[in-house]
Parts: C-alpha cells; sequence; structure tokens
C-alpha cells in the first residue's frame, strides 16, 4: 500500500486505490494510518495521500547499488554453480569499476576482491557499464586516455577504445581477452532497470583463452541471469496512474 500511494502521488482518495489493487477499502484505510501517523505518509487537504517528510531521513541510508548487489546474489550463485567458474558483479562509480560481489568455483585464486575498485576501460564489466554512459560522458572518458597497459592485450588507445565500446553496444555483451592478467579471459553483460538503463554488469571468468564456441555456450546463462536480476528489481509494482475518484 505504501509503494501504490508513492506511485500515485496524491492523484487518487485510498478508496480508489484499494479498489484497483482488490484491497478492502477498510483495509486499505488501516494500512495507510500507521504511516501517516509516524511521517512517512502525508495526508493533503482534500485527503488525498502523498509521500511524508519523514521518508526523507531514509533517503542518505540507501545505497542503491548495494541493494541491487543484495537482490542479485542468489542469482549469481546460481550462475556460478552452474558455469563451474567465478561470477562477479560490479558497478561504476567515478570512472572505476567496484566489485561487488565475487562467488563461485576458483574465487580465491583470482585477484579481485569484494569492494576493490579496478579502472573501467580493461575489464569487461567495464566496458559494459563505459558502453552504455550518455555520449558526453563518454566522450570525457575517452579523452582522458592514452591508458596504461596493464598486459600486451590492453586497449590503450582512444580511438581504439571507442571501437571497441561501439561493438559492445551492438552486440550487448563485454570481453576481457587477457587485457588485464595474461591468461584470463572474461564475458559480461549488463544489467538493466526498466528504464533501460545499465545499472550494474555481471561477468564470468575463466581461467584460459576462450572460443568463440565456448563464449557462445556462457552467454545464455549470463543473459538469463541478468534478465532475472532485473526483474526482481523492477517486479510488479502498484499502478502508476489511476484514474481520479473521490
Amino acid at each position: 500500500m505504501l509503494e501504490a500511494v508513492l506511485t500515485n502521488d496524491g492523484r487518487s482518495s485510498i478508496a480508489a486505490l484499494a479498489r484497483t489493487m482488490d484491497v478492502p477499502v477498510s483495509t486499505a484505510h488501516r494500512q495507510v494510518a500507521t504511516p501517516v501517523s509516524q511521517g512517512y505518509l502525508a495526508q493533503t487537504q482534500d485527503r488525498r495521500h502523498i509521500a511524508g517528510p519523514r521518508l526523507l531521513r531514509l533517503l542518505p541510508l540507501i545505497d542503491e547499488k548495494q541493494i541491487i548487489a543484495n537482490v542479485a546474489a542468489p542469482f549469481l550463485h546460481r550462475l556460478a554453480r552452474a558455469l563451474g567458474t567465478v561470477v562477479q558483479l560490479g558497478t561504476l562509480e567515478n570512472e572505476m569499476v567496484t566489485y561487488r560481489i565475487k562467488t563461485g568455483v576458483g574465487a580465491g585464486d583470482l585477484f579481485t576482491r569484494v569492494d576493490m575498485q579496478l579502472e573501467a576501460y580493461c575489464s569487461a564489466i567495464g566496458k559494459v557499464l563505459l558502453a552504455d554512459l550518455p555520449e558526453a560522458e563518454l566522450a570525457s572518458y575517452v579523452a582522458t586516455g592514452p591508458f596504461p597497459a596493464l598486459t600486451r592485450h590492453t586497449i590503450t588507445q582512444p580511438a581504439d577504445l571507442r571501437r571497441e565500446l561501439a561493438i559492445v553496444r551492438e552486440r550487448g555483451f563485454a570481453l576481457d581477452a587477457g587485457e588485464i592478467v595474461e591468461g584470463l579471459s572474461c564475458i559480461a553483460v549488463p544489467i538493466r532497470r526498466a528504464g533501460g538503463a545499465a545499472v550494474a554488469a555481471l561477468s564470468a571468468s575463466f581461467f584460459t583463452s576462450l572460443s568463440r564456441r565456448e563464449i557462445a555456450e556462457a552467454l545464455p546463462a549470463l543473459e538469463a541471469a541478468a534478465a532475472g536480476i532485473s526483474l526482481a528489481l523492477d517486479g510488479p509494482m502498484a499502478p502508476a496512474a489511476v484514474h481520479r475518484e473521490p
């Protein structure tokens, strides 16, 4: 009910919301009584309900990207078991990839760790998230190159990185073919919210080079996990618009 009221933003009465949600009107009024008394909801002069001031106190406590990681964790554990390798989730902060989940067979042998930050240009997760940036932000990032070479495979030139990211954007996934560590290969796909923006990416790591066949075999499992996470993040919601009723 709280979600329904916040989504509706005072356009409809509690009775109208209750009918839309197939909830008894008396139950709906009881459900909003406590949030109103505690300041999480407020009542307008025409007896509609809107967000209350106490919600503002909660905003600094919310780490949106950590919530995404919490939702994603069960999916990554299952994916790691299915692929038999290391699976990770990362987000983009200040042009750096922050690793938020690391799980699977061989996790202890991989140099990354949870909360570690790594340059985005040389990782599969980073490429996926860079490719999704608005053009102005991407141009600003690429302008900071050339980039340090970590291995002989690292993309260092801005023009080459631009071309690589265009390919990533077109095919929907990114590869790291030994660009951070020789002999380490990664595949990454984006995790998107309902609006289409990539809020995180997940990757599978392999301690060997990958053939096209191996990529084609792993990619569906990665995409299915990403789709499941997206659905869990943007699951059933109360209707955003309900006809105004007295």
